[in-house]
């Protein structure tokens, strides 16, 4: 069983003494029940048990659309200083309290979820990034807000911005079957810059690229738990089309100390890429890593499922130079060893071990 306080262990470590910003401070983590609202609240929890003087306070915002409630639970590690609100952040919030951070996680990242909830996808990403702008208002004393965007915004980008930097404007239709992600993001980017300029809101946009670890679920057909499904089923694993398709994955570890590198340190009004850029893999060689991890599984190649969007980048890799030159941002973790933990944590969880052969 992978344990995944480790990954936690290293965030904190890599962050460094930014980490005591938080102590006695107040947090609003909206989609604290998603894949990355999750890991947040382990960060905090341990933060709160072992390392901040005056623990931080966190309000967990979550309608659980796709979201697990065991995120803020994990384990049955209860933190009193952690609340579980079950709420929509497209309507106004009851949180009464002095804020001093907000962290805009809420959202269907999934192609899957999003074809599926397409319109609940827009609002998340434009009216509950209203509503929270709203919210940031009224706390005069706020140190940062994170908006979460997505590399998605760029679309398929011209061969020529590949590694991709924050300054390319993006190849997007606002019309194709990945139109409700991509254009809700780009105008919740938007909405925050104009709420940083107009009322000086000190928010902070992050674009992750392809971020992976423990939690993810394998039904939302992202392709490292997909392909993880598969592989411990001893199933052949699912490649779409042809396979050359390519892509940069960043392990959580280093997402999550990216994205609060951003929060604490990142120039208000201005966007980051955070991700890996040293691994760029076709999905066909991806598969085929996963066969030299989990022996006896093989590739196959269908065409895209109809519960898939089309469109598809062909290409998406980061250029981190901005992160790298504003607070030393760095991605340790490499793609295999990412696996490896990965494969490990999914062994000992109940939807994904080997089901029973007839």
């Amino acid at each position: 069983m992978y344990d995944t306080n480790k990954d936690t262990l290293e965030c904190i470590r890599k962050l460094g003494p930014d980490v005591k910003r938080f102590s006695g401070k107040t947090i609003l983590l909206a989609g604290g029940a998603g894949f990355l609202g999750r890991h947040f609240i382990a960060l905090f929890r341990e933060l709160n048990k072992n390392i901040l003087e005056k623990p931080c306070r966190v309000f967990s915002i979550d309608n659980f659309i796709t979201g697990d409630r065991n995120a803020v639970y994990g384990d049955g590690k209860l933190d009193p200083n952690i609340t579980e609100v079950w709420a929509d952040v497209t309507a106004p919030l009851p949180i009464r309290e002095d804020l001093d951070f907000i962290i805009q996680a809420a959202g269907v990242a999934s192609p899957v979820f999003y074809m599926k909830y397409p319109l609940e996808t827009i609002e998340s990403a434009v009216q509950g990034t209203k509503s929270l702008m709203e919210l940031a208002r009224r706390n005069p004393k706020l140190e940062g807000v994170l908006y979460f965007s997505s590399s998605e915004i760029y679309g398929d980008p011209d061969p020529a911005f590949v590694p991709t930097p924050e300054t390319y404007h993006g190849y997007v239709s606002s019309t194709g079957p990945r139109a409700c992600y991509d254009e809700s993001k780009r105008l919740g980017e938007t909405i925050s810059v104009i709420y940083n300029q107009k009322y000086n809101i000190p928010v902070k946009i992050v674009r992750p690229f392809n971020v992976f670890g423990p939690g993810m679920k394998h039904n939302d057909r992202r392709v490292v738990p997909m392909f993880t499904y598969e592989a411990l089923n001893g199933r052949p694993l699912s490649i779409h089309g042809d396979g050359r398709q390519t892509r940069t994955f960043c392990y959580i570890s280093d997402a999550i100390t990216g994205f609060l590198q951003v929060l604490l340190k990142g120039e208000p009004g201005e966007a980051y890429n955070i991700g890996n850029s040293n691994n760029e893999i076709s999905m066909a060689d991806l598969a085929l890593n996963f066969t030299k991890l989990v022996p006896g599984c093989e590739r196959r190649f269908i065409d895209y499922p109809e519960t898939y969007p089309a469109g598809e980048p062909q290409r998406r890799c980061p250029d981190l130079t901005k992160a790298k030159t504003h607070f030393n941002y760095q991605a340790d973790v490499e793609i295999e060893e990412g696996m490896k933990r990965f494969i490990e944590w999914a062994s000992g969880q109940a939807d994904y071990i080997p089901q029973a052969k007839s």
